[in-house]
């Protein structure tokens, strides 16, 4: 806690005030519209988004996509992408003082406690800062309403993507997720296609499969197993619905419920963003 306290009184992070007059507009509501709705307008139409800080979180079961639409937006926006994920396999994989506690606790499904995810986070963030990083995308942090209301006295959130998917398909999609255990590439082997039935969407999700040299390097994840799965995404559920209603309750929730596969659903996250424009334009300018 002590280094959290320190970092709020260091951390140069702080709202835009184009982003805080769009999210206390009338535009955003305690009731998030669907991914189909009107877009939210965190960037006037004549506005570069790559000029004004970006202070996003990502929330969403595990295995929605999180890290990879947080990824593309990183990469259309231009600021970091802090997977917390990310930041316990880097510690797991260091063999540091925390290794053997996060195996423990990864290998049978339970989520990080917030002391050992408030700790890395800090020591990414101190390290962003120092090398001049303006805002960031977060993704798999908060999860619980103590981290939510630690990161709200650290700086202000601009916006909460809460990424959703049926937990049928968020089950095949895990069990489908492969690792090359060459070059450490993410890949999915699962072929999704539901047929829409009793008033529900049909979902088809094409798999993302590897180059052929990383075919035969594919690994399956320790923690990608059906009892496991099963359990986290119960985990996740208890402890994650009341996070969604904090930023619900600040106007600061965006729930995007995923359509399909990247295909189907990255331009409509883009519209729902009001980025659509920009992307085209970074297109034609590289």
């Amino acid at each position: 806690m002590a280094a959290i306290t320190r970092l709020a009184k260091r951390a140069s992070f702080s709202v835009s005030p184009l982003a805080r007059r769009f999210l206390t507009s009338s535009e955003v509501t305690s009731r998030a519209p669907p991914h189909d709705a009107a877009p939210f307008s965190l960037f006037p139409p004549r506005e570069d988004p790559s000029s004004r800080r970006v202070q996003w979180v990502f929330l969403g079961c595990p295995g929605v996509g999180k890290g990879t639409y947080a990824s593309r937006l990183s990469n259309l926006l231009g600021v970091p992408h802090i997977a917390t994920g990310d930041l316990v396999r880097d510690e797991l994989a260091s063999s540091g003082p925390l290794s053997s506690q996060l195996s423990d606790i990864v290998k049978q499904g339970q989520l990080v406690s917030d002391e050992i995810i408030i700790n890395l986070l800090t020591q990414r963030l101190i390290a962003g800062e120092a090398k001049g990083e303006l805002g960031f995308i977060l993704d798999g942090f908060p999860r619980t309403i103590k981290q939510a209301e630690i990161l709200e006295g650290v700086t202000d959130i601009d916006l909460v993507i809460n990424l959703k998917l049926r937990e049928d398909v968020l089950l095949e999609k895990c069990l489908g997720r492969r690792i090359c255990n060459q070059c450490g590439g993410n890949f999915n082997v699962a072929s999704i296609d539901i047929k829409a039935e009793n008033g529900s969407p049909g979902i088809i999700m094409a798999p993302l499969l590897p180059p052929a040299n990383c075919m035969s390097k594919l690994i399956t994840r320790s923690d990608d197993t059906e009892a496991v799965v099963k359990e986290r995404l119960r985990i996740y559920n208890e402890m994650t619905q009341p996070v969604e209603e904090f930023y619900r309750r600040r106007g600061k929730l965006l729930e995007f419920n995923l359509p399909g596969g990247i295909p189907e659903s990255w331009p409509k996250l883009l519209q729902a963003l009001n980025l659509d424009d920009y992307e085209d334009k970074r297109s034609a300018a590289a």
